[in-house]
Parts: C-alpha cells; sequence; structure tokens
C-alpha cells in the first residue's frame, strides 16, 4: 500500500487524512487497515510506541462506526489518562468531516460531566479500565451494543495491575463484536486474554521484539549513585539545546530531579500521577512548544506521550525491563531524525548495559562524565557564539550609544569584557573550575560501617529474603523486582537469584540493605493484600 487511497477509507476521512497532511502508511497501518476493512475477525497487533496504532484501528473503525446509530459502538481501553486523551485528539481529527461522537473517560476528573457527554451523544468511548469499569458499576456506561472492542497497549494496562478491571468490563460486552488488541510485547498474560476472549485472532507483527530504530545513538556514562545528579548537570550544560525527557523509576524522584533541575536554572519540570490533569494538561502544553526543556517523568506518566524533536532520552536509573527501555528509547528518533539514549549508571549496572546490547541487537557506547572545566568552557563558547550571532535590529544603540560612553569611557575593552562575563559565569565557573572527576573506575563501591569506616565490597555480598508471594499470586521476577524498586525508591538494591514457589518467593538482595527493605515492606500493600519481606536467619 502506497497511499491512503488505495485503503478504500471513506472520502470524508480521506480529505482529514490530506488536511492533517497523512500520505503514507506505517507498517502497521498497512498491514491493519486493510485487515479491519474487510474482516470481522479479531486481531493481534504487535507494535512499538509510536508507530501509528491509534490510526491502525481508529480509521477503520469510524469507516465502519454508523453515525445515524446514535449508541456506543466501539470502545478503547487504554493504560494512562494521557494515552486516553491523546487517542481521543487523533480520532476527533480523523472524524472532522464525519458525525462521529468521541468520549474521553478517566480518572481524576469530575465523573458527571463524562456521564453527561456519554448520555448526550457518544458512538466511541476511550477510556482507562478503572473509570470505565467504574461508569459500567453505576450503569451509566451500556456496552451491550458495541461491534469494536480495542485494547490498546495491553501489556501496560496489566502491567499497572488492570487486569480484574479488564475482566469485568469484557464480561460486559457482547459475545458478537471485533476485538483488536495492541500490544507492544506478547507475554503469558497477553496470550491468556486472548485465548479466553478472543476468537482464533489473526496475528500481526510489525516488529521484531527487542528492537530499536536505527537513528538512535545508545550510550552510557558510569559514575557512583551519589554523583548521579551531578553526572546529569554535565551532560545537560555540554547540550546547551536539549530537549528531553528524564525517566525515573518513582513519583518522588520524578518531583525531586525536577525541583533540583529548576533551582539550579534549568527550563525543567516534572510529570507524575499525582498531578491533576489540568496540571499534566498544563506541563505538555509548555513542553510541547519548547518553553520547557526538560521533562522529568515515570514510565507510568510519560505512557502515550506524542512529542516531536526530542533530542535526548536520559535514562536517570535503567528500567528493569528492555521492553521499557526499547519504549524510552523510542521518544527520540522519531520521522526519520537521528536520537540519542543515554543511561547513567553505577559501576554494579554495567553488566545490564552487556544483557541490553544482546537483547537489542546494538552496541552502546560509553561517555565519560565531562570534566569541570569542560562544561564551564563549552557553556563559555556557546554564549560567546550567540553574541557573535546576536540580531541587533529593533535596538536603538544609536540612542544610547552617549550613556554608554559615559559610564563605561574609563574602562578599557579587556576590563568591559571581563565585567560581562564575570557577571554571567562567575558561579558556573565557581561551581566547576575545580569540580571533581565524577568517572567510575569499574570498581566496586565502598560501603560505610557503623563506626565511619570505609571498607570495600569484595564481590557480590546478598542475603536471602522471602516475600509473601508466589506463583497463585503470578509472580514473576520483573514484578518482584519493580515491587523492590517501587518501596525503596532511595537506594538501588541489586538483586540476585530469584526462586518463586507456590505461596511465596525466595530472592537474595544485598545485604547492606536487610533493615531498609524489611522495614520498607511493613505497611506494603499488593492488590489489597499486605506484604511481609523476611530475612533468612543466619547460621
Amino acid at each position: 500500500m502506497q497511499n491512503f487511497v488505495e485503503t478504500g477509507l471513506r472520502p470524508e476521512i480521506l480529505k482529514s487524512l490530506e488536511n492533517m497532511g497523512f500520505e503514507t502508511p506505517t507498517p502497521i497501518q498497512a498491514k491493519t487497515i486493510p485487515f479491519i476493512l474487510e474482516s470481522e475477525n479479531d486481531l493481534v497487533a504487535l507494535a512499538q510506541t509510536g508507530t501509528g496504532k491509534t490510526a491502525a484501528f481508529g480509521l477503520p473503525i469510524l469507516h465502519k462506526i454508523d453515525p445515524s446509530r446514535s449508541e456506543i459502538q466501539s470502545i478503547v481501553l487504554c493504560p494512562t489518562r494521557e494515552l486516553c486523551l491523546q487517542i481521543t485528539r487523533d480520532i476527533e481529527q480523523f472524524s472532522t468531516n464525519l458525525s462521529v461522537s468521541v468520549v474521553a473517560v478517566y480518572g481524576g476528573e469530575p465523573i458527571n460531566r463524562q456521564i453527561s457527554a456519554i448520555k448526550r451523544s457518544c458512538h466511541m468511548v476511550v477510556g482507562t479500565p478503572g473509570r470505565v469499569n467504574d461508569l459500567i458499576n453505576r450503569r451509566t456506561l451500556n456496552l451491550s451494543s458495541i461491534r469494536f472492542l480495542v485494547l490498546d497497549e495491553a501489556d501496560e494496562m496489566l502491567k499497572m495491575g488492570f487486569k480484574d478491571e479488564m475482566d469485568a468490563i469484557l464480561a460486559e460486552t457482547p459475545s458478537e463484536k471485533q476485538t483488536l488488541l495492541f500490544s507492544a510485547t506478547m507475554p503469558p498474560d497477553i496470550e491468556s486474554i486472548a485465548g479466553k476472549n478472543m476468537r482464533k485472532p489473526t496475528k500481526i507483527s510489525v516488529t521484531s521484539s527487542n528492537q530499536t530504530a536505527d537513528n538512535i545513538e545508545h550510550l552510557y556514562m558510569v559514575t557512583s549513585p551519589s554523583a548521579t545528579y551531578q553526572a546529569l548537570r554535565r551532560f545537560a550544560d555540554m547540550h546547551p539545546d536539549i530537549y528531553s525527557i528524564i525517566f525515573c523509576r518513582t513519583r518522588q524522584e520524578t518531583k525531586d530531579i525536577a525541583n533540583k533541575l529548576i533551582a539550579d536554572g534549568y527550563n525543567a519540570d516534572a510529570l507524575h500521577g499525582e498531578l491533576s490533569q489540568g496540571q499534566r494538561d498544563q506541563v505538555m502544553g509548555r513542553f510541547r512548544k519548547k518553553h520547557l526543556q526538560i521533562l522529568v517523568a515515570t514510565d507510568v506518566a510519560a505512557r502515550g506521550l506524542d512529542v516531536n524533536d526530542l533530542t535526548h532520552v536520559i535514562h536517570y536509573h535503567l528500567p528493569d525491563e528492555t521492553e521499557n527501555y526499547i519504549h524510552r528509547s523510542g521518544r527520540t528518533g522519531r520521522a526519520g531524525k537521528s536520537g540519542t539514549s543515554l543511561a547513567i549508571v553505577a559501576p554494579k549496572e554495567q553488566n545490564k548495559i552487556k544483557m541490553l546490547e544482546r537483547k537489542i541487537k546494538k552496541s552502546f557506547e560509553r561517555k565519560m562524565v565531562p570534566a569541570g572545566i569542560d562544561v564551564f568552557q563549552t557553556r563559555l563558547t556557546k554564549y560567546l557564539e550567540t553574541l557573535e550571532t546576536a540580531n541587533q535590529n529593533g535596538f536603538p544603540m544609536e540612542q544610547y550609544m552617549p550613556l554608554v560612553e559615559e559610564k563605561l569611557s574609563h574602562l578599557s575593552k579587556e576590563e568591559i569584557i571581563q565585567g560581562i562575563l564575570s557577571k554571567e559565569f562567575a558561579r558556573v565557573y565557581n561551581d566547576y573550575i575545580n569540580a571533581p572527576d565524577l568517572n567510575s573506575s569499574g570498581e566496586r563501591e565502598s560501603y560505610t560501617n557503623k563506626k565511619g569506616r570505609k571498607k570495600r565490597e569484595k564481590g557480590r555480598r546478598f542475603s536471602k529474603f522471602s516475600i509473601n508471594l508466589g506463583r497463585k499470586n503470578n509472580m514473576r521476577p520483573d514484578l518482584l523486582i519493580n515491587l523492590i524498586n517501587r518501596h525503596t525508591p532511595e537506594y538501588n538494591i541489586q538483586i540476585g537469584k530469584i526462586d518463586i514457589q507456590p505461596a511465596n518467593t525466595i530472592f537474595e538482595a544485598d545485604r547492606h540493605y536487610e533493615k531498609e527493605l524489611i522495614k520498607a515492606f511493613k505497611k506494603a500493600r499488593f492488590k489489597g493484600n499486605s506484604l511481609s519481606v523476611q530475612a533468612f536467619k543466619k547460621r
């Protein structure tokens, strides 16, 4: 398929696509649009974020929707509010010339407005599982007439714990419908959903799993965990035109890093789950307009972000899953442009880099954390270049030249330049001129004992722990690691062997964090159940 005209979509839809500048379908669109138009069979489509999935299912569904029927004919489930709004905006643009109404339903906003919108007029609902399930329970959302059910980023919905809500929603849909499941990966849980709720689905895949775009450069810097923020600052200062998303593990870390960057004079802000929808929209509006250079976000908060021209994606911490690294990195290097993915890692995490290289089949280049003097000279050079190319049109220099001469005539050219640079760069110079080397030698980090003396680790030293989740709770290694990271965000706890048993899981973790690990899980809960981590007694 060379262009959208060949798809046979309605003229009204083709006109909207033309106005939007859409000409050539992406690979996922080229395969799924004809399938959905010509078939009523269920579909499992595997494609990464940013490949045009919304148009892939949205366009053929709009083609088949009957505007004369005043009932809900399609529902799209997705994991986050941001993605929900993005899908809704896209579908509204696709249907500009059609009398089709789309309603977005998601948490964090007054439910009564969404109820009114559904009752007023609604052909398609786009929603998050929690809010959709809530509306069904209130008997204000009736899915008995839907013809199309879309599960977008199904793997992420499961990772976020929406399985029960998804099962409840699917139970409310009619048996005669077309189910379209879109996912970046095909883990066992997705296989299970497909097996239980879909009828011999056709499978379409347009990307090899664990692949990233060829126009993305993969870099990493090695420094001690305590120096991660300063390493980040130096990298940003070496790239004054940076336009980047920085990924953090937790909401708190996201807020902390953003606050530090703002205090240090960067155009930065945070995106996390505690923001209201209005606050999220404000932050994203500023970022899209490039009034912000740096957005600090969690993986969950960044789901569904559609931002062009990102120069860098920075991993303040590496994600625990390869798929998440691919999702993150894929935010840059879009539309044929080049991009850079930078991971800041501790010495003991270098094995993760080697593992990623094998899995995504790409080479990572180690970059040294810039020396302080190099950062200062880069900043100074950039400033001088801006002076050199400054547009002086519109400034009445002749009018103010007598005043300038009166005030500065007793100073030499060198003294004037020195005064300007001292005012602009005194703080930066003092920050960086004697700054220490942040590069790690690659040796294992030291730790401090109770007497305050430094000791050097000799290889990995783990203690055994037990957590009261096992196979019956669908425990997986990645889930355990995510739980530990979520409840101990201030530490970088290394995990060893994991043994998942029927009712509990035995795992190894850095013995220096034994007390912190046990304390962190004392009030922790998972799917309504209290969690408990216990250390095995030393013999």
